[in-house]
This record gives C-alpha cells, sequence and structure tokens, in this order.
C-alpha cells in the first residue's frame, strides 16, 4: 500500500493556494515598506555595504517573483527606498523557482535561489556581493534589548535549531540533497 508524504500533502496545498492568491494592494505595499525598513536595518550596521550603495545612487534593482514585485532604488546615503515602478529598472532580478514550498526548502538548506539576471552587469555585481556579504546580526539587536549573555544563549539555541532543521531538510529523500550526489 502507498502512502503519501505529508510534507508533499502540504506543498500540494501550498501550490493550490497560491496560484490564485493575490493580497490586497495595501498589505503588498506595506510588506514592502517594512521591508525596505528592516534591510535598512541591516544595512546601517555594514558601512561597506553602505558605502557600496552610495556609489549607485538613483539605480533601481526591480526583484520579480510570480506575480509580485519590489522595486528598490539606492539613495545616496547608502540605503534603499521603494521605487515609483514608472521607470524601466537598471537590474531586473527573477526568481524562477514558482513553487513557494521549493523556495523554502532551498532557503533552509542555505542555498541561494535560481534567478534570472537582466540588466547591468556592475550593478548586478554589487548586488551579489551584498546578498554573500551582508548578514542580520539578531544576537546584537537581542543584546539592545535584555542584554549579553541572554542574548548569547539565545542566539546559540536559535543556532542550533536552524541547524538541526538544515540537516533534517537534507536528509529528507526528494530534497535535492540526494539528487546532487547522484
Amino acid at each position: 500500500m502507498a502512502t503519501q508524504s505529508p510534507f508533499s500533502l502540504v506543498a500540494g496545498f501550498v501550490e493550490q493556494l497560491g496560484a490564485g492568491f493575490q493580497p490586497p494592494s495595501w498589505v503588498v505595499d506595506e510588506l514592502q515598506h517594512r521591508l525596505v525598513l528592516f534591510l535598512n536595518h541591516v544595512l546601517m550596521q555594514e558601512p561597506e555595504a553602505q558605502a557600496r550603495l552610495a556609489r549607485q545612487k538613483g539605480r533601481q534593482v526591480r526583484v520579480q517573483w510570480r506575480g509580485f514585485s519590489l522595486e528598490l532604488c539606492a539613495t545616496p546615503a547608502g540605503l534603499l527606498e521603494t521605487g515609483a515602478g514608472t521607470t524601466q529598472p537598471d537590474l531586473l532580478l527573477t526568481l524562477t523557482e514558482e513553487s513557494p514550498f521549493a523556495l523554502a526548502q532551498a532557503a533552509l538548506r542555505g542555498d541561494k535561489p535560481a534567478v534570472r539576471v537582466e540588466g547591468d552587469v556592475q550593478l548586478a555585481a554589487e548586488v551579489n556581493w551584498l546578498v554573500d556579504h551582508v548578514r542580520w546580526d539578531l544576537e546584537e539587536d537581542l543584546s539592545r534589548l535584555m542584554g549579553d549573555a541572554p542574548a548569547h544563549a539565545l542566539g546559540r539555541a536559535a543556532r542550533g535549531a536552524a541547524q538541526a532543521l538544515q540537516q533534517f531538510v537534507r536528509a529528507r529523500p526528494g530534497s535535492g540533497a540526494d539528487k546532487a550526489s547522484a
């Protein structure tokens, strides 16, 4: 008797839900603004990243996935703001993976998603450098709220949980890790 994995059931449900789901535009706008605030918070902790972005001031990057897109524009301060979306972007990044479940699995494995790149090569190189080198220091932010020792303990526990989750995803049949080794 063949049984179906609960993971494939969840993946099927997410695919069906995501196929026709379009949130209201105000929700999308608010989420985009919150994302830009978060990205700027992370960028402000990295002077080299801000210097690189400042050199790209006024340049626009559009990130697309399925029916969603996010337009980002570099400011003279080396931060980001949402773009108007009325002009042709200097760089277009399109996530080629359609499945949200597959994207989540790749992120849990620590893999970058497959991206189609169109536009300015120098800007694409700067964006790639930012993706490779800028990381959010959650433990530092937590230490401002609760002190160094509790933040370190919480960070260590979170890293252990993340590592266990990554090992679980890698060990799961059909996760992509077994295909790479075959």
